[in-house]
């Protein structure tokens, strides 16, 4: 009997689920699905998910918990567990949980956030810390992941001052708008191999900002049309071949200087969300310390991710990878929390 099969990779129905239980099922994992009453449906279509766990909301997970556990299940955290779980919920899970719990404090907070890259001396957009101080266009960004919304654009400091009169968030960070082209790098770094690996890169798609884009400036005058930045969907990117050592050095910082800030540092999959100039600098807007949804455009692999392997691995799969080469070497403490 495999060493795997002792154990289910269970995960939430929602953001990359069918993804990570695709690719767990390909490495010879069972593999469950909590899902809520309305989601049901679109699971079942799928003959790679051997149970569904039915949840009225979300909200009811931490009901199930000692179920997951008696069925030996390895919970893998993607964007909606903090989203509709929240935060405390999450660090107080019992059933083990593939990751770091310590990176979400640090995820979740948009200044620790920003510590965290500076000390890694990854570029980041200037920071306004109060209206007085902006002198050039700016993103305004709630704290967590949203999919783009609780975000607002203002090209001076008298638009700030007029939209932020309407802003929900209390919380939120003030930075520069950097122009250029949006690269979302999904890397996964081993904690048992102390290996880094680049396994694809997305572009999101976001409306309206995008579709914007089709108006001539002339054209959009009168309007009235507020930029928005809510995603809707991803389209896969490849960078110049020159541009990938920067990629991979500034990920080998943000995963060194995370060993010293939280115990046992970042592992698993993360995603550098940045912007590259003109002059083909990178500027870090976000770091996501989890698998990210962009990632579904490579269910059948990536250019990248078949650099290392010669069979189709997705992130998802990936993650079915490290798990199950942890139980062979007998370390699976050292990669759940």
């Amino acid at each position: 009997m495999a060493a795997q099969s002792r154990y289910k990779i269970a995960t939430l129905g929602s953001h990359s689920a069918l993804q990570i239980l695709k690719g767990a099922k390909d490495e010879g994992f069972s593999t469950l699905c909590v899902a809520t009453s309305d989601r049901v449906s679109l699971y079942k279509r799928f003959n790679f998910i051997d149970k569904i766990i039915e949840i009225s909301s979300f909200a009811d997970f931490p009901k199930i918990e000692n179920l997951l556990i008696k069925e030996k299940a390895i919970i893998i955290p993607h964007g909606s567990f903090v989203a509709y779980l929240g935060l405390e919920e999450n660090k107080k899970m019992r059933v083990p949980y593939f990751g770091n719990k310590e990176v979400l404090d640090w995820e979740s907070d948009r200044l620790k956030q920003r510590e965290w890259l500076e000390k890694a001396n990854v570029p980041v957009p200037r920071r306004f810390a109060n209206a007085s101080e902006i002198d050039a266009p700016v993103l305004v960004k709630s704290y967590g992941a949203a999919g783009g919304h609780g975000y607002f654009f203002a090209k001076n400091k008298k638009e700030f001052s007029s939209k932020i009169k309407k802003f929900k968030s209390k919380n939120y960070i003030i930075q520069e708008y950097v122009i250029g082209v949006s690269a979302y790098i999904h890397y996964f770094y081993s904690t048992l191999t102390n290996q880094l690996e680049i396994l694809s890169i997305d572009r999101r798609y976001e409306t309206n900002v995008d579709s914007l884009g089709r108006i001539p400036s002339h054209n959009q005058q009168g309007l009235g049309i507020e930029p928005s930045f809510v995603v809707v969907g991803n389209s896969p990117l490849v960078l110049r071949e020159s541009l990938l050592a920067d990629a991979f050095k500034m990920a080998e910082r943000t995963i060194e200087t995370s060993k010293k800030l939280m115990k046992d540092g970042l592992f698993g999959p993360f995603c550098l969300e940045a912007i590259i100039t003109p002059q083909q600098e990178f500027f870090v807007i976000e770091i996501s310390c989890r698998i990210v949804a962009g990632t579904n455009l490579f269910i059948n692999s990536s250019p990248y991710a078949s650099l290392y392997y010669d069979k189709e691995v997705s992130t998802g799969r990936r993650i079915a990878m490290e798990i199950k080469e942890a139980i062979k070497r007998d370390q699976l403490k050292k990669i759940l929390n």
